[in-house]
């Protein structure tokens, strides 16, 4: 695989991560105001979004492209957004998933932000999503 640069993409570059996610037909959209997070290589190969809540953090819309995956480039860009962080950073995924973030600190999630707890509980009604946290003061 080629060598991706990982970076923090500009605010005002939020709509080159909502292309990517729209060219790969994913219902992921950057929101605004988040940090957005990109592995490059002449074109975005993937991407993912850090939010503020409450206490710290909240992961959304990881996405690899299909070409890339499986090759350690989404762990790689996980962990250099999580590196830039300060206190826990939070995510729901599905379950089937949960293998991909537990090697990079993530456990299940004990409690949440009430932000995210009535999030998830709307969320579950219609797929079955796992919180998992990350507490990041484990890695400073």
């Amino acid at each position: 695989m080629e060598t991706a640069q990982l970076r923090q993409l500009p605010g005002e570059c939020r709509a080159l991560l909502n292309k990517f996610y729209r060219a790969h037909r994913s219902h992921m959209r950057a929101p605004a105001g988040a940090c957005y997070w990109v592995a490059e290589h002449s074109d975005i190969l993937a991407g993912l979004c850090l939010s503020d809540v409450e206490v710290g953090q909240w992961l959304t819309g990881l996405l690899v492209t299909p070409d890339h995956r499986s090759q350690g480039l989404g762990r790689r860009l996980v962990a250099q957004a999580l590196a830039g962080c300060d206190g826990p950073v939070w995510l729901f995924c599905e379950p089937r998933t949960v293998s991909f973030y537990e090697p990079l600190g993530f456990a299940e999630a004990t409690v949440l932000p009430e932000a995210l707890a009535s999030r998830l509980q709307r969320y579950n009604r219609h797929k079955t999503l796992v919180a998992l946290c990350h507490d990041n003061e484990s890695t400073r």
